[in-house]
């Protein structure tokens, strides 16, 4: 199949979208704590999502797996665990910065991270990167969208210092900005595992490819991988949150137990009325399901979108990044994430959204060089 690294971008693009979108519809669920809908969400997102898309998707999809060399397998699942490490502590960087701030800041890490790092490893950087002219310019797309991220942080930094504390709750209920971005590091230094997980798994792909599956779809396998690995470090991290807080119950009961609804945390056991006692438990399974498959949708598009960038696939990773940190953007404008900033705070954010627009059109602009026919 030829590459068409435009059409790769605009796959990042849907895939950016879903992602900047996927938390959304958590802000439906009601009286649930956090680990309860994150986890509930997750087995959309890791396991049921992944592996029925996969199987309708692709050719011999058991077969194939069990085809994978061993040391590809592991290594994508340990991977996908360390991954799930930094997206448990990407949910606490949504609660702490809100969806704008959170996102610019932990995927400025990922990004850089998770796009230079496979090259590195596997020693292409200075004959495929610094030593090609397309090279070259995916290398420079990676700077603006650093810059990007970087104006994008500072117009959150500036917010952060306009707002007064009561502002800043009235849309992120527990805003805390030094928490927020000492977890969203950590979060971005993790989360760039993924990356590194699905370039282990490209002897899964290729397997994949042999068994008939069309080149568009090679990449669902890779995922049921990665995504197990993390479900792995989610779900015990989960489990352990609902012992220690005493929520386990949520997930199965219709009403709250007295003083421990989550929104009411630390104001003692204070007796409820049977309309605080009632849990919407159809639309919080809803809610959290959509959630989970909006979240999937991002790899979905993102493994399609790497199948186009010829040998240059490793600059997805910035693209995906740069699209993601957009889109939550305009829904943290559209959920007025950003009311009561100043202009030229707003301003500073519309310049870093910009250049991150730009950086995904330079990026796929090094891909076309890298693959189309020479003079």
């Amino acid at each position: 199949m030829v590459s068409n690294p435009f059409l790769g971008v605009f796959f990042h693009w849907l895939g950016g979208l879903a992602s900047g979108s996927f938390y959304v519809p958590y802000r439906g669920v009601r009286k649930w704590s956090w680990e309860v809908y994150w986890l509930v969400g997750g087995f959309f997102s890791w396991i049921i999502a992944p592996w029925v898309l996969a199987s309708l998707n692709t050719s011999e999809l058991l077969s194939v797996l069990h085809e994978a060399p061993g040391d590809s397998i592991a290594w994508a699942y340990f991977w996908g665990a360390m991954w799930g490490l930094g997206g448990l502590t990407f949910g606490l960087t949504m609660r702490y910065l809100g969806l704008s701030l959170g996102m610019g800041v932990a995927l400025g890490y990922c990004a850089a991270f998770g796009t230079l790092m496979p090259p590195i490893f596997h020693g292409e950087f200075m004959t495929k990167v610094l030593g090609t002219p397309s090279g070259q310019v995916i290398l420079f797309g990676v700077f603006v969208c650093l810059l990007g991220i970087a104006i994008a942080g500072l117009a959150g930094w500036s917010k952060e210092k306009e707002m007064t504390d009561e502002q800043k709750k009235a849309t992120i209920k527990e805003f805390n900005f030094r928490k927020g971005i000492l977890v969203a590091t950590f979060s971005g230094v993790m989360s760039a595992s993924f990356a590194y997980g699905l370039d282990a798994a490209s002897p899964i792909a290729e397997i994949s490819a042999r068994h008939g599956t069309t080149m568009l779809w090679t990449g669902l396998p890779k995922l049921c991988v990665v995504l197990l690995g993390g479900f792995t470090s989610n779900f015990i991290w989960c489990v352990i949150l609902n012992f220690r807080n005493h929520t386990g119950y949520q997930y199965f009961s219709p009403t709250v137990r007295a003083g421990s609804a989550p929104e009411r945390t630390g104001t003692g056991r204070i007796p409820l009325t049977p309309a605080e006692e009632s849990v919407p438990m159809l639309n919080n399974y809803l809610f959290s399901a959509l959630a989970g498959v909006v979240w999937y949708m991002q790899f979905f598009f993102y493994s399609m979108g790497e199948t186009q960038m010829g040998s240059y696939k490793f600059s997805s990773w910035t693209i995906h990044m740069a699209s993601i940190i957009i889109f939550s953007s305009l829904w943290g404008i559209a959920l007025k994430e950003w009311k009561g900033s100043s202009v030229s705070t707003k301003t500073k954010l519309a310049i870093g959204l910009a250049t991150l627009v730009l950086s995904t059109i330079i990026v796929g602009y090094g891909n076309y060089l890298g693959v189309s026919p020479g003079p």
